[in-house]
């Protein structure tokens, strides 16, 4: 086994955050390397009573710290991490399964989210309005501010982006004031306690950060239905978000969904760019990104060249163990995952799709895939397929293009490789996602920039850490006799 591997396989996190200290627990959940099988860690089970005794000690501690010091927490946070990155990222591959070298890279992301709400926090949020603007005016002027919620946020993340997803909820929520109760994934909570250990390191007051691990279908609905929480921000599927949304009641609720994102080609594109984009947008991180490729559009005229392209690159794709730093794709998160995929590629082979390569399965280990001559009626791309699977549609006009791209319930991100400016147009003003992003993959962005999505992909809040700090605050105006 490799070396990394073996000094990384037993990470024990046998404590709650509750009540300022580590409050040892019984029951406890096993972490997985889905790559080897072998057992990396241990969790808390949390059970209801942990619950609400981490929301009540989360209530009761108002902080007090100023912008700049809020902001020198997320500095030093960042440095600290960009210091630790091999042992953060091996912590990653090792209960995700993801390559080394998309660890790293999310090592790289999670310092960003944290250096971006630290300059955010600095940033002076409020506004000031005239209001002698109309006959009816006075000398007045109106202010705002924004300030820290009275309740706790409740924070749940997916298995996908172990330590990002959770930088993502907690970073804006620092930079706010705010106290976070987080509920990482069960299969990946190891890098969750890793983070907060490390905010907690650069000085951050335990209270403002506690981490609960445990069965959701035990602790789930007593995170978004206690009175003291305040919001519910949720990273994961549509299913579990709308079940949340309806649990929650009168509350504010932040759903960031799945996606169906499309690559959209155009004949003018330049082919090898353009299929160069489409197997890093599906196979990086194993394909598990709400923005992943999830469809190749393609206009027939080329496709044929544009399918030999996308096959010739995934060929060349490497897999395998996380740990070998040459492999540019590792596992994804389970067997169980990796036979869904399988199935749903059988099965759109066997209503006519064509398999090109791939397919293949051993545990985890899921092969880059690359099917052709697809249906959109086919589950593979009816469904979110949340996997490295490349399936190829083809379509003849723009017009079709479009329809085909908003021909599903999801509405999150998109990809669109063209140089006609006339369809650049068409596609920002037309295709019903919250993204468009031009000769790019659907998921770029930075950690600051706006991001989330319509439709079945979220209520249109927007995610990325100026819009969380956003959503993390109460706006209050206040007005002042003026001149």
């Amino acid at each position: 086994m490799n070396a990394a591997r073996d000094d990384h396989r037993l990470f024990r996190a046998e404590t709650l955050r509750l009540q300022g200290k580590r409050v040892a627990r019984e029951r406890t959940v096993d972490v997985f390397d889905p790559y080897s099988g072998q057992r990396v860690g241990t969790v808390p089970k949390a059970s209801v009573d942990d619950v609400r005794a981490a929301l009540e000690h989360a209530a009761a501690f108002q902080s007090t710290l100023s912008r700049y010091e809020r902001s020198q927490i997320l500095e030093r946070a960042a440095a600290l991490l960009r210091e630790r990155t091999e042992e953060a990222s091996d912590l990653i591959s090792a209960e995700s399964g993801l390559s080394k070298q998309d660890s790293r890279y999310e090592i790289g992301r999670v310092a960003d989210v944290l250096r971006f709400a630290s300059i955010e926090t600095m940033r002076d949020d409020g506004q000031s309005f005239s209001c002698d603007l109309t006959p009816h005016g006075r000398k007045r002027r109106v202010f705002t501010q924004r300030e820290p919620l009275d309740g706790v946020i409740v924070a749940i993340t997916p298995f996908n982006h172990p330590m990002n997803q959770v930088a993502h909820k907690i970073a804006p929520a620092i930079a706010t004031n705010n106290r976070v109760l987080l509920k990482p994934s069960e299969k990946v909570p190891l890098s969750a306690f890793y983070l907060a250990d490390l905010l907690y390191e650069a000085g951050l007051p335990a209270p403002m950060l506690q981490v609960i691990t445990g069965d959701p279908g035990e602790i789930a609905d007593e995170l978004v239905t206690h009175p003291l929480a305040e919001l519910v921000t949720f990273t994961g599927g549509v299913a579990i978000g709308k079940l949340i949304a309806a649990k929650a009641g009168y509350r504010r609720v932040v759903l960031e969904l799945g996606g169906n994102d499309p690559l959209i080609v155009l004949e003018d594109a330049d082919l090898d760019r353009a299929a160069e984009l489409a197997v890093q947008g599906s196979y990086k991180n194993s394909g598990q990104r709400c923005t992943a490729v999830k469809r190749m559009l393609v206009q027939k005229s080329v496709a044929a060249r544009f399918t030999e392209l996308v096959v010739e690159k995934t060929h060349a794709w490497s897999y395998g163990d996380p740990f070998d730093a040459s492999n540019q794709m590792g596992t994804v998160i389970d067997e169980a995952a990796a036979t869904l995929f399988e199935s749903r590629v059988n099965e759109a082979v066997a209503q006519g799709a064509r398999l090109l390569t791939g397919n293949t399965r051993r545990g985890a280990l899921y092969a880059p895939t690359v099917v052709d001559n697809v249906s959109p009626s086919m589950t593979l791309v009816r469904e979110e397929t949340f996997g490295p699977v490349s399936p190829i549609l083809t379509f003849d006009t723009l017009d079709d293009a479009i329809r085909l791209s908003n021909g599903t319930p999801f509405g999150l991100s998109s990809g669109v490789c063209t140089n006609r400016q006339d369809a650049i147009t068409r596609f920002i003003n037309e295709l019903r996602v919250g993204t468009v992003n031009v000769w790019e993959v659907p998921g770029y962005r930075i950690e600051l920039t706006p991001f989330g999505g319509i439709k079945d992909s979220g209520l249109g809040y927007k995610e990325g850490v100026q819009e969380a700090m956003k959503s993390f605050t109460n706006l209050k105006t206040f007005s002042l006799p003026w001149g």
